[in-house]
């Protein structure tokens, strides 16, 4: 089998393997000792000599401060930038999908070679567009598709903001041209487009999910997929283009350049970002450490005492963002049930929030485009492992998950949030499958959760789970609204089912 690109949706979709360790506490560790240990500590720093001169410099303490602040505020624009780069700048990445304004269409599912994105979507071929909106706006278009077929264009810009959709629950299944702006543009729209969405950075991804229906269907999806086009505004209009854009120096991302560089990436991806008006406090917060627009010096000139203190910052960050994982959502038969995803006006300054969204999985869809219920424990507490025990997740006759289009739950190991290698190439049961599985006397139906086959005649409806700890997502995709419903997240009519050690 060819080893396929290392792309990791979350559904959230992408970020690189290479990169999974730098969201990890070790990457802070690292970082504290580089910082402490790098060298000696100077006094003549751009920091500590302006702090001799002007009281607004911040002390130690509030370094500190800011750091844990603004790590939380930067790591999802700085995931987003790693993906970017991997995916459009570095041709040798191994995941590299092509350039600016051209998409890029997966013909295939994800599987365990697929890394650069955790808790990716095994469900929905993808297709990629970065769009670079500096020079003009560009301009989407689908092709019509069959009332049947769900599929959806998520709009997710620098700042991880869905700032629109197109597609069967937002837009409907008919053709259509949509026009794209970054911000400050301040143009109107030409005849022929039905909706103008507007991006909060010059940098924005785009995501095409067209739902397969089994092996046979993908021939229909490539189909549906060479109708996604996009062009500039210029091209749509048949006007002269203006001047491009100018060429970017992209600083590398990697592993190990990533453990002394995140805000110096954080500064650089500012420059694109226009702050809102919940943005003003915490960008004059960076601006006083030298990051972002209007800083009066560079965060590389600041002393090791002080990066020592940044580091320890960011660990204090990295935490917070952790315990917030953890409690996102309400707790129901296990699944954590919740909301965490979405445009600037859902967020409202809530960074810990968009932080915790992106280390779960970064470019999730809206609550009412999908429902994300995720679950690491048994609904007592106990942690998942396919090491210890068997399990069984029972749907009682006519409660599935309700929904519009269709729904799936998916395997991932429970240390790196990807999915796992196993003998049968099934990663996901979805409601496609159910015709072919086995259901109970009561017209019930059990999913296995195990290492192991549960044997030839259940086969049908085992989920292969890792040789260690277990973490499951269930989607819901275009939730139904009235009852029985999983929404309003974590208050809906509609529970996930526990799931229980099989006997």
């Amino acid at each position: 089998m060819p080893r396929h690109s290392r792309l990791r949706e979350s559904e959230g979709y992408c970020i690189m393997q290479s990169n999974r360790s730098f969201w990890a506490a070790t990457f802070v560790a690292a970082l504290a000792a580089t910082f402490v240990f790098g060298g000696c500590v100077s006094g003549t720093d751009t920091l500590t000599l302006a702090e001799r001169g002007e009281s607004d410099r911040p002390s130690f303490s509030e370094t500190r401060a800011i750091a844990e602040e603004g790590f939380i505020y930067g790591l999802p624009i700085v995931m987003n930038y790693a993906v970017m780069y991997e995916f459009c700048v570095d041709k040798n990445s191994g995941q590299y999908k092509g350039p600016f304004n051209q998409i890029a269409n997966e013909a295939r599912v994800f599987t365990y070679q697929d890394t650069s994105v955790i808790t990716p979507n095994s469900d929905t071929p993808y297709s990629m567009l970065w769009l670079d909106l500096r020079a003009e706006p560009m301009v989407i278009s689908v092709p019509a598709v069959e009332k049947q077929r769900y599929y959806s264009v998520m709009l997710c810009d620098g700042n991880t903001f869905n700032y629109g959709y197109i597609g069967s629950r937002a837009t409907g299944n008919d053709a259509g041209d949509y026009l794209v702006v970054g911000p400050g543009w301040t143009g109107s729209a030409p005849p022929g487009i039905k909706r103008v969405f507007h991006a909060t950075t010059q940098f924005a991804l785009t995501i095409f999910r067209t739902q397969l229906f089994n092996a046979e269907d993908m021939s229909n999806v490539v189909k549906v997929q060479s109708g996604y086009r996009v062009q500039s505004l210029s091209s749509y209009l048949h006007q002269p283009a203006p001047p491009p854009a100018a060429v970017l120096d992209f600083p590398k991302v990697n592993q190990e350049l990533v453990k002394t560089n995140f805000f110096e990436y954080l500064d650089f991806a500012l420059q694109f970002a226009p702050p809102g008006p919940e943005e003003r406090e915490i960008r004059a917060k960076l601006a006083r450490i030298g990051i972002g627009p209007g800083k009066p010096f560079d965060f590389k000139d600041l002393s090791l005492e002080h990066k020592a203190e940044i580091a320890l910052g960011m660990k204090q960050g990295e935490k917070k963002i952790e315990e917030k994982v953890a409690a996102i959502g309400k707790s129901i038969n296990g699944w954590h049930v919740g909301a965490a995803f979405g445009d600037r006006a859902f967020f409202n300054g809530d960074w810990l929030l968009r932080a915790a969204a992106a280390k779960a999985g970064i470019y999730g869809n809206d609550a009412e485009e999908a429902m994300y219920p995720m679950t690491r424990w048994l609904a007592n507490g106990e942690t998942l492992d396919g090491s210890k025990h068997n399990y069984t997740l029972t749907f009682e006759a006519g409660k599935f998950p309700p929904v519009n289009a269709f729904w799936s739950v998916t395997m991932y190991d429970g240390k790196t949030q990807l999915l796992i290698k196993n003998p049968i190439n099934r990663y996901l049961i979805n409601s496609p499958m159910l015709p072919q599985m086995k259901k109970n006397a009561d017209s019930s139906l059990t999913i296995y959760v195990q290492r192991d086959s549960p044997g030839k005649d259940l086969e049908s409806n085992w989920l292969p789970a890792p040789d260690g700890p277990v973490y499951l997502v269930m989607r819901l995709y275009w939730p139904k609204t009235e009852p029985p419903s999983i929404l309003p997240p974590g208050a809906g009519t509609w529970a996930p089912p526990p799931l229980q050690i099989a006997k």
